[in-house]
């Protein structure tokens, strides 16, 4: 059944559309809000469903058995002290599940979310103190003093997750009791930081992003002056020594004289929002070019086949240029949210097809990789390597945030799941833009979308697609004016081959964004075909961890192979595809690839080190059909052992 598409009261600097994430001041592309778009079934509105049945409870229920809930409680008061449970950045979570409950109450209209919202946002409210300031960590009691740790204690972070929540709230219900505890408390920051104050920044960026968007939703230009005194202020030394280095916050090079990503992966990507924020509604090309370059320079040389960013685990960070190892790739779920936050808003400044294909990447094989299908159970880390079985997660305590293979319910450091949440809610608004005269669809789900259009008129379209298990994508005019408008959809990067069908006609299209550019008639259709079958993926021979391993891609999936699918007896370890022969698509309706393989058998010398001088003669070697699955669904079926990146059969 459809969703209803819902009116809200809108609020000071609300977007027309009911409400979107990312809405800027200036630019000809415009997101589509909750009122314009809907999804009605398919892979992403299973996910979402899953998040507003499951996940949204079970982050709430986590947090107050942990006491981080009761923290403002205890604020509020008077009872807080240094006993405060959880991290210095448990704050953020509770605000992180606000901003999801405020998105799924503007997508669905639901009554129990909005009690839920109101319930937890009182609660919250109590505990601000009458200057505007808002944290449970610190300031009170016995307490350290506000702002005595702007390195490590993530009091500004806190914030800006808080103004995130209320942006949801103004742009789904309007201004009430909520946002005026998010503006006093940015009044606050700009108070306390701003021209005349502390000459400071975080050492966690997040309260850039949250000021930014605050200010468009309220139409408040002192909190964008702010953000942007934030960001200048990055690359200065400001904050004390970290044994990663200053580059662990973003505090060695300035915003626009760095020319890659580096440090502490989801720092340096919402660091990097805000600076496409304000390059856009500042009309600065001179920073945008810059951050242009950044996200190019890392895609080319710092991320993974699955989108993923982060190759370190020390300090959950970029590693040098190819520095990019299967099996010890952090690939944090949050830092895929972050990258997705950036091409979007890059996407939308430039209407660079590219940025949307690395989204696309991102979204199917790190952001819906880390939940649980029961949306439960989350993956901190997204590994494309798993060289044992994980011992598996401890269903009913805090699990440690990275190593094993296996989802776990809670963490110790559990951004992701609140993090999960908040992007669900608004996955369908990433996946279209309206321009004055047309649409252009970017992520392929079915839905229903209803614009009105800045030149003029409606447009309507329905979206059919099994996407991502079949290729052909069919929209089905609804409404449309009467004057010529303009459809685009995109023709992701891999899909060489695909096939426009419309007007009586149909005709091959390359990748990048294709126009359909006439009078539209309502019930006619256009038909996108994209090739589907499985295909084969060479590594960049710098990168010396997979050299010599080829991947599987389908559509917009990584495949990887799971032990569960193994012969008995066979060690994931022994196996060798034979890239002479092309992959198939999986029969009987199953998701991902077959594979021809070589298993081999190896002697090893008793004592012997594994090298020698000579070429090693070929070990015996037995041929075998695999099958490969969707990376996104890997550990579903217990413990297993895993690899994307497989090794090559080596000429005898």
């Amino acid at each position: 059944m459809l969703p209803t598409i819902i009116d809200v009261r809108r609020g000071p600097g609300s977007d027309r559309a009911g409400g979107v994430p990312v809405s800027p001041a200036r630019g000809s592309r415009r997101p589509l809000g909750l009122a314009e778009i809907a999804l009605t079934d398919g892979f992403w509105a299973t996910l979402q469903q899953t998040n507003a049945a499951a996940t949204l409870a079970h982050c709430e229920e986590w947090m107050e058995r942990l006491g981080w809930i009761a923290s403002f409680d205890r604020v509020a008061d008077g009872t807080i002290g240094p006993d405060r449970p959880g991290w210095s950045f448990a704050d953020s979570e509770l605000y992180k599940l606000l901003e999801a409950l405020a998105w799924e109450h503007g997508r669905t209209g639901s009554t129990d979310v909005d009690e839920t919202f109101t319930r937890l946002a009182e609660r919250v409210a109590r505990a601000q103190d009458p200057d505007g300031y808002l944290n449970t960590c610190f300031g009170h009691g016995t307490q350290q003093p506000r702002y005595s740790d702007l390195e490590m204690g993530h009091e500004l972070y806190n914030t800006g997750h808080l103004l995130q929540a209320a942006v949801a709230r103004v742009r789904t219900v309007g201004v009430d009791a909520f946002v005026e505890v998010a503006r006093r408390a940015a009044d606050h920051v700009c108070r306390e930081f701003g021209p005349g104050g502390r000459e400071a920044i975080c050492g966690h960026p997040e309260i850039e992003v949250g000021l930014t968007e605050l200010g468009r939703a309220l139409d408040e230009p002192r909190y964008l002056a702010q953000a942007e005194l934030f960001v200048d202020r990055r690359g200065r030394g400001l904050l004390g020594p970290v044994q990663f280095g200053p580059a662990y916050f973003q505090d060695d090079v300035p915003v626009r004289e760095a020319t890659v990503w580096r440090g502490h992966a989801v720092r340096a990507l919402y660091l990097a929002a805000a600076a496409v924020d304000l390059a856009v509604d500042r009309d600065d090309a001179d920073l945008l070019a810059v951050l242009e370059r950044q996200w190019t320079a890392t895609v080319a040389r710092r991320t993974y086949l699955t989108g993923g960013m982060g190759s370190h685990h020390q300090d959950e960070g970029f590693g040098d240029d190819w520095v990019l190892p299967p099996d010890r790739a952090y690939c944090e779920t949050c830092a895929g949210i972050a990258s997705n936050m950036v091409s979007w808003r890059l996407f939308l400044a430039t209407g660079d097809e590219r940025y949307a294909d690395l989204m696309e990447r991102t979204f199917y094989n790190v952001i819906a990789t880390s939940p649980r299908a029961d949306g439960k159970a989350f993956f901190y880390a997204n590994p494309l390597q798993q060289r044992t079985p994980a011992e598996g997660s401890v269903a009913d305590e805090v699990n440690p945030r990275a190593e094993g293979g296996q989802r776990a319910p809670w963490f110790d450091v559990s951004c992701c799941p609140t993090n999960l949440a908040r992007t669900l809610a608004t996955w369908q608004s990433y996946a279209a833009v309206a321009e004055p005269d047309g649409l252009t669809l970017l992520q392929y789900a079915s839905g229903a979308l209803r614009v009105e259009l800045d030149g003029g008129g409606v447009l309507g379209f329905d979206v059919s697609t099994a996407y991502p298990d079949a290729g052909t994508v069919t929209v089905r005019v609804t409404e449309a004016p009467d004057r010529p408008v303009r459809l685009r959809l995109r023709v992701p990067e891999w899909a060489h081959g695909a096939v426009l069908s419309e007007g009586g006609g149909e005709r091959p299209v390359e990748p990048g964004l294709v126009d359909v550019e006439r009078l539209l008639a309502v019930g006619e259709e256009v038909r996108l075909t994209l090739p589907m079958e499985p295909r084969l993926t060479w590594p960049d021979e710098r990168i010396d961890a997979v050299r010599g391993c080829v991947a599987v891609e389908a559509g917009p999936r990584v495949l990887c192979l799971e032990s569960v699918d193994l012969p008995v007896g066979v060690d994931l370890d022994d196996v060798r595809l034979d890239a002479s022969i092309a992959p198939v698509a999986a029969s009987g309706g199953l998701s991902g690839a077959v594979v021809r393989a070589q298993v081999v058998t190896h002697t090893d010398g008793a004592g012997a080190l594994p090298y020698s001088r000579r070429q090693a003669s070929a070990p015996a070697r037995e041929s075998v059909e695999l099958r490969l699955t969707p990376y996104h669904s890997w550990a579903e079926r217990g413990p297993s052992t895993m690899r994307v990146w497989l090794p090559t059969v080596r000429p005898r």
